[in-house]
């Protein structure tokens, strides 16, 4: 394997970036000549005491050397230099300004003469102005699958051979992090731990859970489980004991793993060891909100989930300090942030469901006080956690997370303007009944009618402005690859598979993309000169790192106004962002800021604006993006 060494870099205001953080390359055999891996007793103690709850005294005390033995051996791949890197490692530092991760199917984009996994990394590295601002690559599931675009897995521990091999993957993990999904919930009922179950194999016995007939599930709890999905709970299968229904969470294909069966667990913990052997950076959980089930509860948010992640959070802090757990739960915001746990037990960084649709509710009543609100209450419970910002995604626009934010009838005009957009809504089951669960669209779509006469500059102006709100808030960005190039709703996909998803799905052919870039009319060359501009400003100022501090101002409910300011107070920048389509004028006191600098400077606009009386008044354009800088610090950063 080729050595890998993608420099990562930290903020340190003064000195810009000031740790380097280098991924040593695992060794493809165990080497047990070395020492074996010591666990400390307190790691030892933990680690029993969640597989005591989960499964009892008696189990724990049969299933804790299995679990240790797995650590070990993982161990013995480690080369030896990775232990002097892991002593250096500063969680608080993990994430930084400097990150910015891109979410993408490993063939969504089609290049000629290459493997799809190649031909994406290659594109990031080439295409003019992105190279070296993006720094994380979340390639949505790469292994073998039947449906679900991947979600449907087949082999936990094989690539995709028609997305390209490991060493494909390897390959990019030494130019980007690497962001994979843990797809851990559930498996393609063509898996062979499914198959193999079915046909009697005892190594396999409770791999999912199995009912002799759907009566068994009995009404009461059935209204009890909380759904994603309206399709039926329980699927049928015919076994070598003849028919058998199985828990399917969300679709006939996608058989739930049953994790009251601790060989499930193991397999899985061995399967996120694989990945950090791979070069894995991040590990999204999917779907983890429905880790454990189990009849007569909700079969959501149980203890169990909580403790098994926590379990996978020992794992990685005994064996791969680096590597962060990402748990992906379309829930309700209060629930959702419960995935922190403490702030150092759980997962290191949360899904910030809430915000798509914040930001949606924004633009369509040109009214940001709702979003700002909300905004000065964020906050990640340590220097260790943090939140991924996102606006769109392979799936849609969530709408669980501001269930409890905003009112019925504020979430019902986001439906309605978005629906109007073009936008499909998909349900989710309800005791007896259903709910709006997620709305289908592009984010492009979403902000802009397809059949508009506005300009398309002006389109633009207002897309990346909503786009914006993602980059200025605590957290790491996020942009899915249609976001990033603005595609619009592919209508005739979800006509031709019926999957309301697949709107948002298009294969992209890099050859059609070079050309539009190179149009300087097009839709995707407007993008580019506003959109990258914004991001390659994101990724050079400190002021944006996750635990640098954020101040919401409420100057005008047509301005969302956020201070950014560094982890060392040494860097000030004021964020303002016209959510309307008029222009506004809005003053703003230094003493809210906390800097009396008299001179600024907009680091997007490129010009220059001065305060009088410690007050500072700007005037923003339809969709202006301004972002200001004391020009004294500005001044410090080019001396320094």
């Amino acid at each position: 394997m080729a050595e890998r060494k993608s420099q990562r870099f930290v903020g340190n205001c003064r000195k810009n970036q000031g740790r380097t953080w280098w991924a040593a390359p695992y060794e493809d055999e165990p080497d047990f000549t070395r020492p074996h891996l010591e666990i400390p007793e307190e790691t030892r103690e933990r680690m029993f005491s969640r597989l005591k709850l989960l499964y009892g005294e008696e189990d724990a005390v049969k299933w804790l050397p299995e679990l240790e033995r797995r650590l070990k051996v993982f161990s013995a791949h480690k080369p030896p230099e990775a232990e002097g890197l892991e002593k250096a490692f500063n969680p608080a530092n993990r994430f930084t300004e400097r990150d910015l991760i891109l979410i993408t199917y490993g063939d969504l984009l089609r290049a000629k003469g290459r493997s799809p996994l190649a031909g994406l990394a290659g594109f990031l590295e080439e295409a003019e102005k992105l190279k070296g601002i993006i720094n994380t690559l979340h390639i949505l599931p790469f292994f073998p699958y039947t449906s679900d675009r991947g979600f449907s897995v087949t082999d936990f521990k094989a690539v995709d051979p028609n997305l390209g091999s490991w060493k494909d993957i390897e390959n990019i993990g030494q130019r980007f992090k690497l962001l994979f999904d843990g797809v851990l919930n559930h498996a393609s009922s063509k898996s062979p731990q499914i198959q193999e179950m079915l046909n009697g194999n005892s190594d396999y016995s409770d791999f999912a859970l199995v009912f002799r007939s759907p009566d068994e599930l009995t009404p009461e709890q059935r209204k009890l489980i909380v759904r994603p999905r309206t399709s039926d709970l329980l699927t049928e299968f015919q076994s070598i004991d003849g028919p058998v229904w199985l828990w399917t969470t969300f679709s006939a294909d996608q058989v739930d793993l049953n994790y009251q069966n601790p060989k499930v667990l193991m397999e899985m913990v061995g399967t996120l060891l694989l990945y950090i052997r791979k070069g894995v950076d991040i590990i999204r959980l999917d779907a983890v909100t429905y880790l454990w089930s189990e009849p007569g509860t909700p079969s959501v948010h149980l203890e169990e989930t909580h403790e098994i992640i926590k379990l996978f959070r020992d794992v990685m802090d005994l064996t791969a300090p680096h590597v962060a757990l990402l748990t992906e739960t379309n829930v309700p915001h209060e629930e959702n942030i419960s995935y922190f746990g403490s702030g150092t037990d759980e997962a290191q960084m949360v899904y910030n469901f809430a915000l798509p649709p914040m930001v949606l509710h924004t633009f369509y009543t040109e009214d940001a006080t709702a979003l700002s609100e909300w905004a000065a209450g964020l906050e990640a419970p340590s220097d260790t956690t943090t939140f991924l910002n996102f606006l769109d995604s392979h799936d849609g626009v969530g709408l669980m997370g501001v269930k409890n934010i905003l009112q019925k009838e504020e979430i019902n005009h986001i439906i309605h303007r978005a629906k109007e957009h073009g936008a499909f809504i998909s349900y989710k089951t309800v005791g007896e009944g259903r709910e709006s669960y997620e709305i289908n669209t592009t984010w492009w779509s979403a902000v802009n009618m397809d059949n508009s006469t506005e300009e398309i500059s002006f389109q633009v102006k207002r897309y990346v402005a909503s786009r914006s709100i993602s980059l200025v808030l605590q957290g790491v960005p996020a942009i899915y690859f249609h976001g990033l190039v603005g595609t619009s709703n592919d209508i005739d996909a979800v006509l031709e598979t019926k999957n309301k998803r697949d709107i948002n799905r298009a294969v992209i052919h890099e050859a059609a993309l070079i050309d539009k870039l190179e149009d300087p009319e097009s839709k995707l060359s407007h993008i580019k000169n506003r959109l990258v501009r914004i991001l390659e400003i994101r990724v050079r100022f400190c002021a944006f790192h996750p635990n640098g501090e954020q101040k919401v101002i409420t100057v005008s409910p047509r301005v969302f106004t956020v201070l950014r300011i560094s982890p060392d107070t040494q860097q000030h920048i004021l964020t303002m962002t016209n959510v309307t389509g008029q222009a506004v004028r809005i003053e703003i006191s230094l003493n809210d800021v906390g800097v009396e600098w008299k001179n600024w400077y907009d680091l997007i606009g490129k010009r220059g604006w001065r305060a009088r009386d410690k007050r500072l008044s700007v005037t923003l354009q339809a969709y202006d993006v301004v972002w200001l800088i004391p020009f004294a610090e500005l001044e410090r950063m080019i001396e320094s």
